[in-house]
């Protein structure tokens, strides 16, 4: 038995690794061929690439095709079975800890956020947190956790003075007069793995979950969809008046519910949105480093990002992006304001898209957060 382990050993080197072949087909994550992969992307599904001249039928299309892509949806609930699992008195607000059934495969927890005034109705906000490459805390990210558990209230707070300049959004939200409501997506927070955070896992699982025949990005979407349809069950909500907001991957999230639900009249994203032929190309020096978070089968194959944005059009958006983002480069999301500018001019609401470039990081800083605000005061 020794000498078939020393002979095994011989055939794989503990290096083989970090071997390398004179030829090869990757570099930096990234195929060789990479430039040419964009020059072949053309967009047929784009507003005005495609050849549906009315703006209303081109929205239908469009969306059964990001529908299309997304693949099959998590089964719908019978009911949301909506459980009150804690509550905390704060300044001006009352905090709530919710379970509910989200669909027929699971349960889900969230944080809502209900403002003591004398209104019986409030506009809403549903909040959507961001990637980090930081899993164990989701819905924590936007709300100051309940008294529960001091390793997650400290890892809480320590992200809010990492990404969000020390100050929890949906907190200030409140203060502000808004129902904020925020849910763990998939795989983060209470919805993570039985072994414990391992952010290398997440591709395994992703890959795991298209196998299924469904796709886990395209579940944090449908996931978001339908929070914000129990959203607008809730009494204390006006639910003419739900908006959403994200930054980072949360911004990804908000201008995709903003692009596929009806129910969103409002959204706003602070550091996430680019082109993909800056974003998949090996000019600036990036490559996609989310994983599977915003990876949608064959979706880029008909439009891009802004794009897919563009669906949200005619509502009111905001788009904040960072001039010293190292995610997201100037030119990528300059290209991106662009294109959507030109769908909103198309339809003679030019002013309802927001577009700032800020001299600031990615991130979500107390100032930016305040604009979003304002945003929504001005918008919901």
């Amino acid at each position: 038995m020794k000498k078939i382990v020393i002979l095994l050993l011989a055939i794989v080197p503990l290096a083989a690794f970090g071997q390398k072949r004179a030829l090869y087909e990757f570099k930096k994550n990234m195929p060789v061929y990479c430039d040419s992969l964009i020059a072949d992307m053309k967009y047929p599904l784009a507003w005005g690439q495609s050849d549906i001249s009315d703006f209303s039928q081109w929205k239908q299309t469009a969306r059964r095709k990001v529908f299309e892509c997304m693949m099959t949806p998590p089964p719908a609930p019978q009911a949301w079975n909506v459980v009150v699992l804690g509550e905390e008195q704060r300044d001006g607000y009352v905090a709530r800890k919710l379970e509910f059934q989200l669909s027929r495969y699971y349960k889900v927890r969230a944080y809502m956020l209900v403002p003591q005034d004398d209104r019986t109705k409030h506009p809403a906000i549903n909040l959507l947190h961001d990637h980090g490459a930081h899993l164990f805390i989701g819905k924590e990210k936007m709300i100051i956790p309940f008294q529960e558990d001091s390793v997650i209230i400290k890892d809480a707070f320590d992200w809010q003075t990492k990404v969000y300049g020390g100050q929890f959004w949906g907190d200030y939200m409140a203060r502000r007069g808004y129902v904020v409501f925020s849910a763990d997506a998939p795989l983060w927070g209470e919805r993570g793995r039985e072994e414990g955070v391992d952010r290398s896992k997440y591709d395994m699982i992703a890959g795991n979950m298209q196998m299924y025949g469904r796709c886990l990005s395209a579940f944090m979407t449908y996931d978001d969809i339908a929070t914000t349809e129990l959203l607008a069950t809730l009494p204390e909500v006006d639910a003419d008046r739900i908006g959403c907001a994200g930054c980072s991957m949360g911004a990804y999230r908000a201008w995709m519910l903003s692009a596929l639900s009806d129910r969103i009249k409002v959204g706003a994203a602070v550091c996430w949105m680019v082109t993909s032929d800056v974003q998949l190309t090996l000019k600036y020096g990036r490559s996609e480093n989310g994983g599977f978070a915003n990876c949608i089968p064959a979706l880029r194959q008909y439009m891009d990002y802004p794009h897919i944005a563009s669906l949200a059009c005619p509502k009111p958006m905001l788009f904040i992006n960072g001039m010293k983002d190292k995610l997201f480069p100037v030119p990528g999301a300059e290209k991106a304001f662009a294109e959507m500018h030109r769908v909103w001019d198309s339809q003679g609401v030019g002013e309802r898209l927001v577009t700032e470039l800020w001299d600031m990081p990615h991130g979500c800083p107390p100032e930016a957060q305040q604009r979003v605000v304002e945003f929504f005061d001005k918008n919901l």
